[in-house]
C-alpha cells in the first residue's frame, strides 16, 4: 500500500482546501494518509520562498482564487481576519493530538476552524475548543506549547520536509516523489493509480 505523507500548516488556505479532498483521494487510490505538521514560516525561511501576500497582486488574486476553489469543491472558505495567524501553538497541539490517536481529526478540525469558519487559531480558547471537539484534553493541547520534545518534533518535521525538497504548503510525498499545491491533487492521484497498476 502506498503512503501519502501530507505536510501541512493550517495558516495555508490551499492546505485547507487540499485537506478537504485528500481523505477520499487516499481511499480511492488504496493509499494510507499520514498527517505531518510542519512550520511553513520555517520552510519559507530555509528555502527563500515568500508568502503570496508579500506580492500585492498575488495576494489580491489569491483571495478571489480561494472563492473559485470554494465553489469547485463545495466547501466553505471564510478568510480569517487575523491572516496570517501564528500557527505554532496549533501545530504543537497537533503533535499531541497525534500522540493521543486523534491527529487526523485535529488537523482537519483546526484547518476547518481557521479557513472554513474564520476563527482565530492563535487563540487559546479556540485551540481548546478544537481540541475538545476531537476528544483531546484541552489542557494537554495547550501544554504542548511548553514541551521540549514537541518543539523538537515540529522542528524535525520542518527540517525533514525541506531536506526532501519541500518549499511550501501543502506538500505531499509518496516515497521520494513530491507534489506541491492543492492544484496537484489530480497528478498525485494519477501517480498513485500508475503505481498500483
Amino acid at each position: 500500500m502506498a503512503t501519502i505523507e501530507f505536510f501541512w500548516d493550517p495558516v495555508s488556505p490551499y492546505t485547507y482546501l487540499a485537506a478537504t479532498q485528500l481523505p477520499k483521494l487516499a481511499t480511492d487510490c488504496g493509499a494510507s494518509l499520514v498527517y505531518r505538521p510542519f512550520l511553513l514560516g520555517g520552510v519559507f525561511q530555509a528555502t527563500g520562498n515568500r508568502p503570496p501576500l508579500t506580492v500585492a497582486s498575488k495576494g489580491r488574486y489569491m483571495m478571489g482564487d480561494l472563492q473559485h476553489w470554494s465553489r469547485f469543491y463545495a466547501v466553505p472558505v471564510t478568510p480569517p481576519e487575523n491572516f496570517p495567524a501564528n500557527s505554532v501553538r496549533a501545530l504543537r497541539a497537533a503533535l499531541v493530538a497525534e500522540e493521543q490517536g486523534v491527529g487526523e481529526a485535529f488537523a482537519q478540525a483546526i484547518m476547518r476552524a481557521y479557513w472554513g469558519e474564520g476563527r482565530d487559531i492563535a487563540s487559546e480558547d479556540v485551540l481548546a475548543d478544537v481540541a475538545r471537539s476531537v476528544g483531546l484534553d484541552p489542557e494537554q493541547a495547550l501544554a504542548a506549547n511548553g514541551r521540549d520534545d514537541i518543539k523538537a518534533a515540529l522542528k524535525a518535521n520542518t527540517e525533514e520536509a525541506v531536506a526532501r525538497g519541500a518549499f511550501g504548503a501543502p506538500s505531499f510525498f509518496v516515497g521520494d516523489q513530491l507534489f506541491w499545491g492543492n492544484d496537484r491533487l489530480e497528478l498525485l492521484r494519477a501517480h498513485l493509480t500508475r503505481a498500483a497498476a
